[in-house]
C-alpha cells in the first residue's frame, strides 16, 4: 500500500474530505486505518486520521506530499468506529474530523507549537544573533517582544529564518524509576565484602538483591522503603556498575490506593430474574434487543445489570455502562469495582487528562473488559462487546451539546447492531420516547413494579406553599417539613434536603393563587425580563409588560422567582442551630474528590443534613435516610420547554427515591405551589403509566416527540437585523421546499437572545420522516459557507435538541 487517505485537523467545510498523502518507503506495511499521523497541510504540519490505505492515488500525476511522522504504532480507532464516525458526521451534520476526535480521550487531540528556526548562512542581526546563538531553533511562544517579532518577520522574508508547525502531544506517559542487579549474586558478593563499615546504606541495598529472587526489578520508591537507604546510597552502587536503573511505565489510577471489598451477587426477586434470564438469553443467542428494564427506584435494577455483565465477561466477551455524570459517584463505582476489580475501567470528568487517558489506554491494550462511564464512553474502543447498558436512560446529560451533537443513546445501539448485542436502557421513569417504543414492541419492555425486599415505597406529601404564606409562613420551609425535620434529627436519622435549581430563566407567579403567567399561543410559561419589566415567550415571540396585579385573583402578592443553595443553608442553621448540615452545589463539589469526601463524610454519619441541587437526586443509597424535602418542585414546570412536565415528574420520583431504600421507612415532603398539576400530583402515588398517558396526550395535540421529530437551527451574528434576516431565509426556504406533515415555527429569538454580543436566532422544526430534511439542511451550511468559514456567521443545527434554549 503505498498512499493513505487523510482526514486532517481543519475544521472548514472545504477541507471536511480525505487527502491523499504518499506513505514513505521505511513506513510501508506499517500505517493503517485508524491511526494519527503528521502531514504537511499548507505551511504547516498538523495531526491527521488515517482512514484508508491503497496501492493508488488520483493524483498520482500531481505531486502527492509524504506523511511527515507517525502518531501511533497501532490503530487508536478500530475498523466499526471510523464506520461510526461516517454515522455520526451525516446524523449530527458535523465536520468528520469532529466526529473522530470526539471518540479519543482529550490528551489525544494535538496541540501545535511554532517554532522558528535557523535556516540561511547569513549572520543574523543582533538581537537575533544573541538569541539564535546557542540554539537553532525557538519556540515561538517566548517572544514576547513586538520589535524582536517584525525582525524575525523581516528575516523569514529574506529566506535566513523559517517558521514551522510541530505537533506536541499532550500525551504522557507516566513512569516510575527502577532498579535491577547488573552484575551475578557472587560478584555482589564479593563487592559488599569490600565496602567500608561506615556504607551501611549501601550494604543493605546490596543484601536485598542478594537475598532477592535472581532478576529481580524494583521501583526506587520500593528499595528505598524496604531497606531503609536513600537516593543518594544508590547512587554510588550505579557508578560503580553493580545495580542499573531504568524506566517502568505505570497508570495514573484515581482509584489504586482504594481496597474495594469484594462483593458476592445477590439472590434475584422473582421480578429479577424474568428480567436477567430475557438479557441472558439475548447475549447467548447474539441477538440485538433493545430492552427497557421500567423498576421503581430501589428495585434492584443495578443488581441485574451486574449479574447480566458477569454472564457477558464469562463468555469472554466485553461491556460498556454508561452512568450519567452526576451519579458517577463513588457508590456507583465501588459496586462495579467490587463485583468485577480491576477488569474496570472509569471515565468521567472527575478525572484529571493523564488518568483519563491511561483509562482509554488500559480498554485499548485490552486490560480490562469493562468501561464504566459518562457519555463518552461509548466510544470505548472495545472489538468484541457483549452488551451495552444505560442506566438512567432519561437523563439529558447523555446528548452532547456542542459538536458532533450526538445521543449517547442512539451511538450505543447503532454499535450494537454492528456487534448483534442487546442494549439496556434501564429507568425509575423513562423518556416518553422509549416508553412509547417500548409499548409498540419496538423496544422491548422487562417491568419491576416493586422494591427488593418488598419495602414499601416511601409515603410521599405534598405541601401547598400558597396556604403557607397565607397563614403567615414567609421562609422557605413549610411548617410540615420544619416538623418532620425536628422528628427526624431527634430519632438520630438522616435528611435529604433538594432545591431544585434548573432553568435559567425566572418565570412570574403570584404567591396567593399560584398562577403562572404563560404564553396564550404556546402552553409555556414567559420569561421575565428584568430591563424594560417585560414578559416576553422565547418559543414565539409572543411579549407583554409585568402586571402588577395578578391577572386570576387580582392579588398583589405576584413576582419573579429564584433562591440558592447558600441562603437556604443560612436559613437552616438559624432555624435548626443543631443539625449538622452538608451543602453540595457547584461552589462545594468544584475541587477534585470533594464530591466523594461529602458522601462520604456523610454516609458515615458526620451530618445529619445533606442539602444539595441536583447532583444529590439520583443513585444515592443511604441506610440512615428516612426525609426527603423537595423545598420547590415548581422551578422545572414553568422553564420555557415542552418537556418541563415530563423532567418535573422524572426528578420528583428520583428525588423521592433517595428515602427509606433499607429497613427504615421513609417520608418525603414536597413544597409546590401548583400542588394540582399533574406532574406533581403523580409523583405522590408514584404512577408513571398514568402520567405517561396524560402527558402523550399533550404532546399529540401540540405535536411533539415522540409523536413527531424535532430539529432546532440557531443562527448567530454581530448584528441583530442580519441574524433574524438570515433566519428568516432560512424560514423561506424550509417551507418553500418541505413536503409532507413537517410544522415549522419560528423565526424567533432564543431564549438567551444575545452570548458574548452575539444576538441567536432559531426556528424549530416539527417532521415526521427525515430523509428529505438532511439534504435541505445541508444546502443552507454550504450557501453560507463562505460567512461562516470568515467567522461572522455561525449557524448550529441540533437534530434531536434537549436545550431548546
Amino acid at each position: 500500500m503505498n498512499f493513505a487517505e487523510v482526514i486532517v485537523d481543519v475544521t472548514t467545510k472545504n477541507i471536511d474530505r480525505p487527502f491523499d498523502y504518499r506513505i514513505p518507503d521505511k513506513w510501508r506495511g506499517m500505517i493503517k486505518k485508524g491511526m494519527r499521523v503528521v502531514v504537511p497541510f499548507g505551511p504547516r504540519k498538523i495531526q491527521g486520521f488515517v482512514i484508508n490505505v491503497k496501492d493508488a492515488s488520483d493524483l498520482s500525476g500531481r505531486s502527492v506530499k509524504d506523511i511527515e511522522e507517525i502518531l501511533d504504532l497501532t490503530p487508536v480507532l478500530t475498523e466499526e468506529l471510523l464506520e461510526l464516525s461516517d454515522w455520526l458526521t451525516e446524523k449530527t451534520l458535523s465536520y468528520k474530523i469532529t466526529a473522530l476526535q470526539a471518540m479519543l480521550p482529550p490528551a489525544m487531540k494535538a496541540k501545535y507549537a511554532k517554532e522558528i528556526k535557523v535556516i540561511g548562512n547569513e549572520p543574523l542581526p543582533e538581537p537575533l544573533q544573541s538569541l539564535f546563538s546557542e540554539r537553532n531553533a525557538l519556540s515561538y511562544s517566548d517572544i514576547e517582544d513586538p520589535r524582536t517579532l517584525k525582525l524575525i518577520q523581516r528575516q523569514v522574508q529574506e529566506g535566513n529564518l523559517e517558521v514551522t508547525y510541530k505537533v506536541n502531544q499532550k500525551t504522557n506517559k507516566k513512569t516510575q524509576r527502577t532498579v535491577s542487579a547488573l552484575r551475578s549474586k557472587a560478584e555482589l558478593k564479593e563487592a559488599l565484602s569490600g565496602l567500608s563499615p561506615q556504607a551501611v546504606k549501601q550494604k543493605a541495598i546490596l543484601e536485598f538483591f542478594i537475598e532477592g529472587s535472581e532478576g529481580m526489578t524494583v521501583t526506587v520508591k520500593e528499595l528505598v522503603d524496604k531497606t531503609g537507604g536513600s537516593s543518594a546510597s544508590l547512587k554510588p552502587l550505579l557508578q560503580k556498575g553493580l545495580l542499573q536503573e531504568g524506566e517502568r511505565e505505570v497508570y495514573r489510577d484515581p482509584y489504586q490506593d482504594r481496597m474495594f471489598k469484594k462483593t458476592e451477587p445477590l439472590p434475584l426477586t422473582e421480578e429479577q430474574s424474568r428480567a436477567y434470564e430475557a438479557i441472558s438469553e439475548a447475549v447467548e443467542n447474539d441477538r440485538h434487543d433493545v430492552f427497557l428494564l421500567h423498576g421503581v427506584t430501589g428495585s434492584g435494577k443495578t443488581e441485574i445489570y451486574l449479574q447480566s455483565i458477569e454472564k457477558v465477561l464469562n463468555a469472554g466477551k466485553e461491556a460498556i455502562v454508561l452512568v450519567p455524570e452526576i451519579s458517577l459517584t463513588p457508590q456507583m463505582v465501588h459496586r462495579f469495582k467490587g463485583r468485577f476489580g480491576s477488569q474496570v475501567a472509569v471515565l468521567h470528568s472527575g478525572l484529571s487528562t493523564g488518568e483519563k487517558y491511561d483509562e482509554w489506554r488500559k480498554i485499548h491494550r485490552k486490560e480490562v473488559r469493562l468501561a464504566v462511564g459518562a457519555r463518552s464512553a461509548i466510544f470505548a474502543p472495545f472489538e468484541n462487546l457483549g452488551m451495552i447498558i444505560i442506566d438512567e436512560e432519561h437523563e439529558t446529560s447523555y446528548k452532547q451539546e456542542e459538536m458532533p451533537r450526538y445521543h449517547a443513546k442512539e451511538a450505543a445501539i447503532k454499535r450494537a447492531e454492528h456487534h448483534r448485542c442487546p442494549v439496556v436502557l434501564g429507568s425509575a421513569t423513562p423518556t416518553l420516547e422509549s416508553y412509547a417504543r417500548a409499548k409498540k414492541g419496538v423496544y422491548k419492555l422487562l417491568s419491576l413494579k416493586h422494591r427488593v425486599n418488598s419495602q414499601v415505597m416511601p409515603d410521599v406529601s405534598l405541601v401547598d406553599m400558597r396556604e403557607e404564606l397565607r397563614n403567615g409562613n414567609r421562609s422557605m420551609f413549610s411548617r410540615a417539613l420544619m416538623e418532620e425535620l425536628e422528628k427526624t434529627l431527634e430519632k438520630g436519622e438522616q435528611a435529604v434536603l433538594f432545591l431544585n435549581k434548573r432553568g435559567y430563566s425566572s418565570f412570574v407567579m403570584c404567591r396567593d393563587c399560584g398562577y403562572v403567567i404563560q404564553c396564550p399561543h404556546c402552553e409555556i410559561s414567559l420569561t421575565y425580563h428584568r430591563f424594560g419589566q417585560r414578559l416576553k415567550c422565547h418559543y414565539c415571540g409572543f411579549e407583554t409588560g409585568m402586571p402588577s396585579t395578578c391577572p386570576e385573583c387580582t392579588s398583589e402578592h405576584i413576582r419573579y422567582f429564584g433562591t440558592g443553595t447558600q441562603r437556604v443553608e443560612e436559613e437552616l442553621t438559624k432555624i435548626l442551630p443543631q443539625a449538622r448540615v452538608i451543602r453540595m452545589d457547584v461552589d462545594t463539589t468544584s475541587r477534585k474528590g470533594a464530591h466523594e469526601k461529602l458522601l462520604t463524610s456523610f454516609g458515615k454519619g458526620e451530618a445529619d443534613i445533606l442539602l444539595g441541587t441536583q447532583m444529590i437526586a439520583k443513585g444515592l443509597d443511604f441506610e440512615n435516610v428516612t426525609l426527603v424535602g423537595v423545598l420547590s418542585a415548581d422551578t422545572m414546570l414553568h422553564i420555557p420547554d415542552f418537556r418541563a412536565a415530563e423532567k418535573t415528574f422524572q426528578l420528583m420520583t428520583q428525588v423521592s427515591g433517595r428515602a427509606g431504600r433499607h429497613e427504615k421507612p421513609g417520608k418525603v415532603i414536597i413544597q409546590t405551589y401548583t400542588p394540582s398539576h399533574y406532574s406533581i400530583q403523580l409523583t405522590k402515588t408514584h404512577d408513571y403509566e398514568t402520567f405517561f398517558q396524560q402527558e402523550m396526550m399533550h404532546r399529540r395535540v401540540q405535536a411533539y416527540p415522540p409523536y413527531y421529530y424535532l430539529a432546532l437551527i440557531t443562527v448567530s451574528h454581530e448584528e441583530v437585523t442580519k441574524t433574524a434576516l438570515v433566519t428568516e431565509k432560512i424560514v423561506q426556504y424550509l417551507k418553500a421546499n418541505i413536503q409532507g406533515d413537517a410544522k415549522i415555527l419560528g423565526p424567533v429569538a432564543s431564549p438567551i437572545a444575545r452570548i458574548k454580543d452575539r444576538y441567536r436566532y432559531q426556528c424549530v422544526i416539527k417532521y415526521k420522516q427525515d430523509h428529505q430534511l438532511a439534504p435541505l439542511l445541508k444546502n443552507i451550511m454550504d450557501h453560507y459557507k463562505r460567512d461562516i468559514e470568515q467567522k461572522q456567521l455561525t449557524i448550529s443545527i441540533d437534530m434531536n435538541p434537549y436545550m431548546m434554549m
